[in-house]
């Protein structure tokens, strides 16, 4: 189905719709959280396979910190059992892991795991996989803002040396260039603070599927939307 088309170098996906997924099939939500994250590792494979260079997902904001005790526990759980496994889910893959969130405030396993992955795949030259993890893009501008303020003030920059460029390569995702495709599963149409600098010129791609279901068949869907649009960057 992509024979001939442009393989996005970076897609970015909010993963919505898990809870719903579970309440649909009767099931407990927390089921729905773990199938969220078994289709991470088939979509992130998929993505490897087809050429993507660097997937961001959008896995834990920091507004989710507001949900019962119950799920975040579990979530933070699945989350540092998902990273710490990831010599199985991932063999001979070739792919860096790297956190995309506020580290402060997770869970010292988490932590651990988090720290142990990024070392490990550090010269890893196949996909890039961006876990936003206690991410959000009000957030991350911030802490970028804070960071160059403090380069300012300990006088290792000037003013004229902050520009755009400076505060992309300060935002959490400062490894990766920009989206160029932008996909949101489980059927709302909002960014959800997701990436708020760096969707400037992104297109957006909104699907009705909730992200259990979200195959690689409906990835293709997406990439295929995605080489239908001329993309002008304002000019």
């Amino acid at each position: 189905m992509l024979e001939n088309m442009q393989i996005p170098t970076h897609i970015a996906i909010v993963l919505d719709g898990n809870r719903r997924w579970a309440r649909k099939r009767g099931l407990p939500t927390l089921q729905g959280h773990t199938e969220g994250a078994n289709n991470l590792e088939r979509i992130a494979s998929y993505c490897g396979k087809i050429g993507v260079k660097y997937l961001t997902v959008y896995a834990f904001s920091t507004e989710n910190w507001n949900r019962s005790k119950e799920e975040v526990d579990y979530l933070m759980k699945l989350l540092a059992k998902y990273i710490s496994d990831f010599d199985k889910k991932f063999k001979n893959s070739n792919t860096k892991i790297r956190l995309a969130g506020d580290i402060n405030g997770l869970p010292e396993n988490l932590k651990e795991s988090i720290i142990r992955i990024e070392e490990k795949t550090e010269k890893s030259e196949g996909l890039t996989l961006n876990l936003c993890i206690n991410y959000g893009g009000r957030e991350e501008i911030v802490n970028a803002t804070k960071i160059i303020a403090t380069k300012f003030k300990n006088g290792e920059i000037s003013l004229d040396d902050i520009d755009e460029k400076m505060i992309s390569t300060n935002l959490r995702t400062g490894n990766a260039p920009d989206p160029d495709l932008v996909i949101r599963a489980g059927g709302e149409i909002r960014l959800s603070g997701f990436l708020l600098w760096q969707l400037s010129y992104s297109e957006l791609y909104f699907s009705d599927v909730l992200w259990p279901d979200f195959n690689e068949k409906e990835l293709d869907k997406a990439i295929e939307a995605f080489n239908k649009r001329k993309r002008n960057f304002g000019k």
